[in-house]
């Protein structure tokens, strides 16, 4: 069974500025089986799938799983099912509503046949959109090109303590609309810069199907986990509007462009269609449900796939904005890659890659360790933030018990991590929460460990 949306949440805030709209794609209402793009037997047996699972149902929720209107659609496969003897009419005591409040059962002719459409693919959810139709919906509805200046980065990036080397490579990054290499020591703020790079260029909503149809194969697109729902302001809600006439085909969900993160656990297969042998119907790969969005890469080198492979894996579709993914059959399929790429490192990259493949990430931004000027005012917006009292003593005690006679490196991480071990031990004492000499080297005793 496929899985259903959660509520509707907001939008981000927008700061840059859109050279190409896409606000005014919406997808185009389907009023006859026609406008579908699917044909009338695939359409019965997505209907008799979902009706051996649910076993009764009425036309008009029929419709909102299906993501198909009543009226000219839904009704038509209905009265095909009935014909066929493969539906019947269990109750008819609202009349009132019309035929779409009516009862249906499947019959044992409508089981047979659902097990053997179920034998190819367990997919019942809401239909799914042929794959050039999904290629056109995503060309028109290309991020298109952003231009930030110095003012809105400023704006932009102001709950982060950067220097100015780095904040000053952020922004042609952004504007360059290519994939960005962030690397540097754990603990200085990378994931961090990677998300604010999704607020800056992630302004606008857009629309998503649920599935996509590739010569009877079903690929499932919306993911609740990576996908979040914009709010409606051009239809009512399907569960209205599938009873009569919707503004717009109910197969697509605006949602706000995604920022998807991966780790260490991404594998080659991955970045491929990924067949459910069970299931029998396809997930689409990470860089798919990133299409109008960000991809973040992070842990870059630390995946179970040699980071040469993984670059490689890119190379095709940075450079054309086409992705070709595989079907089971051995099917190419062509699909947009409107992707921008963050990769994320730990790691040294003279470790990662050679000069040839480092030459094909357009930017390489260090996110270094902070001075202890910067360090200072992390601290004291960290201590703020967790109503831990700041002090200028206990941080210069700080600095030359912990760091400087130890030869420790700053790390932007360390004041949230200390201040949340001084509210442990004050917690736990039953004192205010304070940088004194105590609290300090209590926290930093739990917190540090020589390697």
């Amino acid at each position: 069974m496929s899985e259903r949306p959660p509520a509707n949440s907001g939008s981000p805030a927008s700061v840059a500025r859109v050279t190409e709209t896409t606000a005014g794609f919406i997808p185009k209402a389907v009023t006859s089986i026609e406008d579908t793009g699917l044909s009338l037997l695939w359409l019965q047996d997505l209907v008799l799938k979902v009706m051996y699972f649910q076993g009764y149902s009425s036309g008009f929720k029929l419709a909102e799983e299906i993501a198909l209107p009543f009226s000219g659609v839904v009704d038509q496969i209905l009265e095909s099912l009935k014909r066929e003897k493969l539906l019947e009419v269990k109750s008819t005591q609202q009349m009132g509503l019309g035929e779409g409040a009516y009862q249906y059962a499947i019959t044992s002719a409508g089981i047979n046949r659902a097990h053997e459409a179920l034998d190819r693919s367990q997919y019942a959810g809401p239909a799914p959109v042929p794959l050039h139709v999904y290629n056109e919906a995503f060309h028109k509805q290309s991020r298109g090109k952003l231009q930030v200046t110095q003012r809105m980065m400023r704006q932009a990036m102001s709950q982060l303590v950067l220097s100015e080397k780095t904040f000053g490579k952020l922004g042609p990054a952004i504007n360059s609309n290519a994939s960005i290499f962030l690397y540097g020591a754990p603990g200085n703020g990378k994931t961090s810069v990677a998300r604010l790079i999704g607020d800056i260029v992630l302004t606008q909503a857009m629309y998503i199907p649920y599935a996509i149809y590739v010569d009877g194969q079903v690929i499932k697109v919306y993911d609740s986990v990576n996908h979040k729902l914009a709010p409606e302001d051009d239809s009512k809600k399907s569960s209205d509007t599938l009873r009569g006439a919707p503004r717009r085909d109910m197969r697509w969900l605006k949602i706000r462009r995604p920022f998807i993160m991966v780790g260490g656990e991404l594998t080659l297969v991955e970045l491929d269609l990924v067949f459910e042998e069970t299931l029998k119907f396809y997930e689409a790969p990470f860089q798919m449900k990133s299409n109008g969005g960000i991809l973040l890469i992070d842990d870059f080198g630390r995946q179970q796939v040699r980071p040469q492979d993984l670059l490689n894996r890119w190379i095709v579709p940075l450079e054309n904005r086409i992705d070709y993914l595989t079907l089971h059959n051995g099917r190419k399929i062509e699909v947009p890659f409107d992707v921008l790429i963050i990769f994320s490192t730990n790691l040294p990259p003279k470790d990662l890659v050679d000069e040839a493949f480092l030459r094909r990430l357009r930017h390489k931004i260090e996110v270094g360790d902070p001075s202890y000027e910067d360090y200072r005012e992390i601290f004291r917006r960290t201590a703020a933030a967790k109503g831990v009292a700041y002090s200028d003593q206990g941080l210069a005690y700080l600095l030359q018990e912990w760091y400087i006679k130890r030869n420790r490196k700053l790390r932007a991480s360390h004041p949230r991590d200390l201040c949340d071990q001084i509210l442990d031990v004050s917690g736990y004492l039953s004192i205010e929460p304070a940088m004194t000499p105590d609290l300090l080297d209590r926290a930093a005793e739990a917190y540090f460990v020589e390697l």
